[in-house]
């Protein structure tokens, strides 16, 4: 027997978990502290009461032998499904039922959506990086090839003709650095994709955080992206369901590789290897895409983005360059002069008690930035600002 050695090739530990045990070990050692807690993304609201109500009603049908449901569906109930199609022909863009399979969330689908690729792909991944971009390919063992994004090109990287790609990760709004490519930009990459016969991995994860609506939402609204995109979105941001897990990915019927649809493949993965979302939070997921759903989840969006705009306005103010804050949750800030990202971590949690995420932890092109997010309490947020502007 023989482990896969790739594993050993990640690093020891995940971002996040370095990041918990530092934080854990400063809370134990100073009690009567309040620590701020800015750096994982996770939500703060509840689920809004229209979804709230739907399962409520999906746990009471399953307590009754007329409606209870046994195995659903692995790709997703049409009734979701149907939602979800409805909800990108509201901005523009026309799916097929078939198109649409429900996940248990972005991070899974973009991990395991792998599979049904050889390993010899050669995969374009952007520096900084969301970690699970970069630890699922190197778990397979392909070769990575960096696209680097900095202060120069606003962390926002172009396709190169001299690279050649096979796939190539792009997430707009970003994560980590909050950046949102353009219509232009896009339709750049697209045509690219397209010329050298490459997949576009779309992470549109935070696509209800654009108010702009001159930027896309979907890659799907810039044109020949159904012949090179999948596009992957989770409903954990959006609708606050970080707890409850439910996303969805858009595998078009027009994308061909090697003469096969990745649509059949990719459904021939999930009803091998997956067994669906269960039902009662599928309606709770249908429940979003109502009227009042809308409502209720573009209030919450709206909180954090006041948040947002509290953080930026506090960095605008003492001079701070960063990105994001605009169309996005995160702050991706350029770390004082003479700080390095582990270094800035370490004094906001001793002086300001203020956690954030150390950019470095995205990729070596994240060095001397930091992330802060805004999907933390209204209050809180405006007391780790003042905390972080005093500081000078």
């Amino acid at each position: 027997m023989k482990i896969n050695s790739h594993y050993l090739e990640l690093q020891d530990s995940y971002l996040f978990s370095t990041i918990a045990k530092k934080v854990a070990a400063f809370g134990e050692s100073h009690p009567d502290v309040e620590i701020i807690r800015m750096g994982i993304g996770d939500v703060t609201l509840p689920l809004c009461s229209a979804v709230v109500e739907a399962m409520q009603k999906a746990v009471a049908e399953m307590g009754q032998k007329e409606s209870f449901r046994g195995y659903g569906p692995e790709q997703g109930y049409d009734f979701l499904r149907e939602a979800i199609v409805a909800y990108y022909a509201e901005h523009g863009v026309s799916l097929e039922l078939e198109e649409v399979f429900v996940s248990d969330g972005a991070k899974s689908d973009v991990g395991n959506i792998l599979d049904i690729f050889a390993r010899d792909n050669q995969v374009l991944i952007p520096n900084p990086v969301y970690p699970v971009y970069l630890d699922t390919n190197i778990m397979a063992g392909r070769s990575v090839h960096y696209l680097q994004a900095d202060e120069s090109n606003g962390f926002l990287p172009m396709p190169e003709e001299s690279v050649d790609a096979d796939i190539i990760y792009l997430c707009s709004p970003n994560n980590p650095t909050g950046a949102v490519y353009n219509r232009q930009q896009l339709q750049a990459w697209v045509d690219y994709a397209n010329k050298k016969q490459a997949v576009i991995l779309f992470d549109a994860a935070y696509e209800t955080f654009i108010q702009d609506a001159s930027l896309p939402r979907s890659i799907y609204e810039i044109e020949g992206a159904k012949t090179c995109a999948i596009e992957f979105c989770s409903l954990s941001k959006t609708a606050g369901f970080t707890g409850t897990r439910c996303g969805y990915t858009v595998v078009p019927n027009t994308l061909v590789c090697d003469g096969t649809k990745l649509n059949r493949l990719w459904l021939r993965r999930q009803t091998t290897k997956f067994n669906g979302v269960p039902y009662i939070v599928q309606r709770g997921a249908a429940a979003v895409f109502t009227p009042e759903g809308q409502r209720q989840t573009g209030e919450a969006v709206a909180y954090y983005q006041k948040n947002a705009a509290v953080m930026a306005g506090t960095l605008q103010k003492k001079g701070v360059w960063f990105t994001g804050g605009t169309n996005s949750p995160y702050i991706w800030m350029k770390c004082p002069a003479g700080y390095s990202s582990w270094e800035y971590f370490d004094y906001l949690l001793e002086r300001a008690h203020v956690v954030g995420t150390p950019g470095v932890g995205f990729g070596e092109n994240g060095e001397g930035f930091f992330r802060l997010t805004a999907f933390g309490d209204a209050e809180k947020t405006k007391e780790a600002m003042r905390r972080i502007e005093v500081l000078g």
